[in-house]
């Protein structure tokens, strides 16, 4: 406890600092999300309280982020979409995935995922992040003209007919619920067709017309309608909200720029009592449970997002990861990764119970706290405190603020999150690394987040296999002796080997295994067979430089002695290790194939073995 209050007054400073720049964020990420700002504030509140509480970088601020918004966004809509463009329906299964992959967070922490997250290939996350940025300055292009197709009429009268088929097609799965045969009774569909109204096929054109204009693609087929459309004041009011984000840097940094881009805009704004449209009500009072996540989960409505809901987990532990990394080189300090990813599951866990969106480590609102005084983890639980009186108390006001605002907040973020670093270096990394990165940014971009981080992970991975097997390949060479001797021979003579006696030298064959011996690097092996001189009659495979061996690679191996078996050829082993011994005798290598007598710790021990072994079928 008195850890929580060594540094009050700098902790205090560094979370009430944090929460002015994560609330307009947090209302903005929330519109985008597609819940509304509450969404966004609620998430904001929880996750960064808790995941301060419970988590294992002490200057974090988390909240919601634009990566884990972008994500949430395939949810949402897709569940909304699922349930005839009712929200209210679609909540609880919404927040159910957000349940789960908030628990997902504690489960990954639990079994020690947090050290392995660092892994993932620099192309992947550069082109999600620069897709990330792309997606939301898209998709802000629409509110930012003023243009929202949901209310323009002409636009929803084209999908009158296509609402009447959807309904239709409801009418006709609800007789087949109840065994009712349409082609035997025509006058119950007739009479249930009938009592559609005309308020119902509009409802449902407004929710087509919303999913067309949805989304990337959708935000660029409807932009020469918006542009043929302008609203000039909320275009205004978004352009002068990023004139004043960016221009309000250079005059100072001390006071975030976005709070006064926020406050300025949208205290004129109302001031003077302009026709400009507001975001969604923010309701007043404390957050209540949404208890309808578990009185009305529906496994089948949930099931096709496990995927997602695992990829949300997985985003927001690389998100928080970076972050406590930036914190620790400002503060000197080490994170604890696997206490983190609990801590961010705890948080994204309570917020989805109380209707918040998921978010993870927000770099910008970390290095503000630490710059602020911020030293433990007071200052995070300080932060949602603040935003949770900002809701108590100042939510009917925030809900005045002009949707255009929170459009030109998120463009300038959309902008921000770009990976400029990754861009700027494509003329000079490997081409498949540049065409890993743009995989990921074209396919996230235009079709899906989730799956293109997956695929781009594979291909990586791949990649990385092939070239681990080509330096293995290298570096491993199959040579016999004799033609160690050779002078254009690059493989050199161990020191151990120089003064083998002559004897031996046509009648073993030596082959160097260096490196781990994995599926990435067997070909080399079994090639080796066939490049064995017929003078030989004993092979010796020295595996003093491989600490793995994977299945294939133990398999690969067990076919090469066989092989050579057959051919009346024995094999010894020098120097194999503490893993790939254990493999060894595990599938029977040893003894089956090799006999004991037949593996030795060193080579010295070999030779001796050997040249009794040779001078004896001299003799005979």
């Amino acid at each position: 406890m008195k850890q929580f209050f060594s540094n009050f007054k700098g902790d205090a400073f560094g979370g009430l600092t944090a929460g002015i720049v994560a609330l307009p964020l947090a209302l903005a990420f929330g519109v985008s999300s597609g819940l509304g700002p509450s969404a966004g504030l609620y998430g904001a509140i929880f996750i960064s309280f808790f995941a301060a509480l419970f988590g294992g970088t002490s200057t974090q601020i988390s909240g919601p982020t634009a990566p884990m918004t972008a994500v949430s966004m395939l949810v949402i809509s897709g569940l909304i979409g699922a349930n005839d463009g009712d929200v209210e329906k679609a909540l609880p299964a919404i927040l159910t995935v957000f349940l789960l992959a908030g628990l997902m967070q504690v489960g990954l922490g639990a079994i020690g995922i947090g050290k392995y997250i660092r892994y993932i290939p620099y192309p992947v996350v550069s082109g999600f992040m620069t897709a990330i940025g792309v997606m939301i300055l898209v998709t802000q292009f629409l509110p930012a003209l003023g243009y929202y197709p949901k209310e323009d009429q002409s636009f929803v009268d084209k999908f009158k007919p296509q609402a009447e088929e959807v309904i239709l097609d409801k009418i006709l799965k609800e007789e087949a619920g109840e065994g009712i045969l349409v082609l035997e009774d025509f006058k119950e569909t007739i009479k249930r067709a009938e009592n559609i109204s005309r308020e119902e096929i509009i409802l449902e054109a407004v929710t087509l017309a919303g999913n067309e204009a949805s989304g990337v693609i959708g935000a660029i087929k409807s932009l020469p309608k918006a542009l043929s459309n302008i609203n000039y004041l909320e275009f205004i009011l978004c352009l002068i909200t990023i004139v004043i984000i960016y221009g309000f840097k250079r005059i100072t940094t001390t006071i975030p720029s976005t709070l006064i881009a926020l406050i300025l805009v949208s205290g004129v704004a109302y001031g003077f009592n302009l026709n400009y449209r507001p975001i969604e009500e923010i309701p007043s009072g404390f957050p209540i449970p949404n208890l309808a996540i578990f009185s009305s989960f529906n496994l089948g409505s949930v099931t096709p997002y496990i995927f997602t809901a695992l990829s949300l987990a997985f985003l927001g532990a690389i998100d928080s990861l970076l972050t406590s990394v930036v914190a620790d080189n400002m503060t000197k300090t080490r994170h604890s990764p696997n206490k983190e990813l609990i801590g961010q599951g705890i948080g994204n866990s309570i917020a989805a119970i109380f209707g918040g969106i998921p978010g993870a480590g927000a770099t910008i609102r970390t290095v503000v706290n630490i710059n602020a005084g911020g030293k433990t983890k007071l200052s995070g639980m300080v932060a949602g405190i603040m935003l949770l009186i900002v809701l108590l108390a100042l939510g009917p006001i925030a809900s005045q603020i002009p949707a255009a605002v929170l459009a030109g907040i998120l463009i300038t973020v959309g902008i921000g999150v770009m990976d400029y670093k990754g861009l700027k270096a494509i003329p000079h990394i490997p081409k498949i690394e540049v065409i890993i990165m743009i995989i990921v940014l074209v396919l996230s971009v235009f079709w899906n987040l989730v799956y293109a981080v997956g695929i781009g992970l594979i291909i990586a991975s791949l990649i990385f296999m092939k070239k681990m097997g080509d330096v293995t390949a290298r570096e491993s060479k199959v040579e016999s002796l004799g033609g160690l001797e050779n002078k254009n021979n690059k493989e050199k003579l161990w020191r151990d080997e120089i003064n083998i006696p002559n004897k031996l030298k046509e009648e073993i064959f030596i082959k160097h295994l260096n490196g781990p011996v994995f599926f990435g690097s067997t070909s080399e092996l079994q090639q080796m067979a066939n490049q064995i001189p017929q003078s030989a009659t004993h092979v010796v495979l020295r595996m003093d430089e491989v600490p793995y061996m994977d299945q294939s690679g133990v398999y690969t191996l067990e076919e090469i002695i066989l092989s050579l078996e057959q051919k009346g050829i024995k094999t010894h082993i020098v120097g194999i290790q503490k893993q790939p011994l254990y493999l060894a005798k595990n599938i029977d290598i040893i003894p089956d194939l090799v006999a004991e007598d037949c593996v030795f710790e060193d080579f010295d021990s070999c030779i001796r073995y050997l040249s009794t072994v040779v001078e004896d079928v001299v003799k005979s």
